[in-house]
């Protein structure tokens, strides 16, 4: 028979379960968009102070080993922010799955044993 009072319950759990999730989700995008904020600012900041001594150099020779310095320090920064974002997109993933890793334990092991 059908039990009104399990089904409110289990209903209740899934709810806050998925707030929680969403409280998550919206925590770990608001931390990636002010980490890529902050990020282009800094970016901005390099370029434009490049540009200004690029504008004060008086050879060719010191224009190109400022560019050189430039672009290595630029790709050097790019590669370590790709890589602290994409750990930061693997956090959120993971404290996003956390909720539903019981329940998708159970139902796994269940329909294992029932495939048995």
């Amino acid at each position: 028979m059908f039990n009104f009072d399990d089904a409110s319950k289990k209903s209740k759990e899934a709810m806050d379960g998925m707030l929680k999730s969403y409280s998550e989700v919206a925590k770990g995008f608001q931390a990636i968009a002010t980490e890529t904020g902050d990020y282009s600012k800094k970016s901005f900041q390099e370029m434009t102070s490049f540009m200004e001594a690029l504008a004060a150099t008086r050879s060719v020779e010191a224009a190109y080993e400022l560019q050189t310095s430039y672009i290595k320090s630029a790709y050097e920064g790019f590669v370590a922010e790709a890589m602290k974002m994409s750990d930061m997109y693997a956090d959120l993933a993971r404290s996003v799955y956390k909720p539903y890793e019981v329940p998708v334990a159970k139902s796994t092991a269940v329909a294992t044993a029932n495939a048995a």
